[in-house]
């Protein structure tokens, strides 16, 4: 029978390059560095409009509207953060949630009082968007859909963190003021041209006001959400 010999490992086991040693090579980043509400909640925005496509009766169904709001039809402040209207409508949102709702998340943390806070804080802020909406078209049966409302309060959170180095500084700090001029901005152009701007919108408008009620919404609400996640500093 023939003898197999392994190796002896070096006394105290193997050792990792330091950074100044020739074979050092840093740690790869992952892919993709948001907390996983963050990524779940992104995710979860392609699936469900995968579904909505199969069933496209729920768009009419669950869709928010000022004039069913009036009627008490309240389900649609929610039901309708979750619908879109195309598929680059839902990947754009996604991409939104991705980018300003990892700061976000990081913020709250990833305790069940954080993961809690951090879904609350989205759907208040879409809640709210689609009241903005309802403010500027009161009673109308204007049929709105999109997670724009909710993604825009994440990046007024996400200004509000970036002003304070990770916790919400100023309201009216330069990265607050300068996010949201250039949101307002942006805004404004997309009132006046409606969807023609934004590819698969068609003759679909867009729903701006949503978009700076959120982002408002987002704004003031980060520091509360931040100390009922546990952050004691707002």
């Amino acid at each position: 029978m023939n003898a197999v010999y392994f190796e002896a490992p070096a006394p105290g086991g193997s050792r990792s390059p330091k950074p100044d040693e020739p074979r050092y090579r840093p740690s790869p980043e992952p892919i993709v560095n948001a907390p996983w509400p963050v990524v779940t909640l992104t995710v979860s925005i392609v699936v469900l409009y995968m579904l909505q496509r199969a069933f496209p009766f729920a768009t009419d169904v669950l869709a928010f509207s000022p004039a069913r709001l009036l009627e008490g039809h309240y389900v649609g402040l929610l039901s309708s953060q979750f619908l879109h209207g195309s598929w680059s409508h839902a990947l754009m949102n996604a991409a939104f949630v991705l980018a300003f709702g990892a700061p976000v998340g990081r913020y709250l943390g990833q305790r069940a009082s954080g993961v809690a806070s951090f879904f609350l804080f989205y759907l208040t802020c879409g809640v709210l968007a689609c009241l903005g909406f309802a403010a500027f078209h009161w009673g109308q049966d204007a049929a709105m859909v999109g997670a724009s409302g909710a993604a825009s309060g994440l990046m007024g959170a996400a200004a509000r963190l970036i002003g304070g180095q990770g916790r919400p500084g100023r309201m009216l700090s330069q990265a607050v003021t300068g996010m949201g001029g250039a949101w307002i901005l942006i805004n404004v152009i997309m009132a006046f041209t409606g969807g023609a701007l934004i590819p698969g919108a068609g003759d679909a408008g867009v729903a701006w006001e949503a978009h700076l009620a959120g982002f408002l919404a987002g704004v003031l609400l980060i520091g509360p959400f931040g100390w009922l996640s546990g952050q004691r500093e707002m």
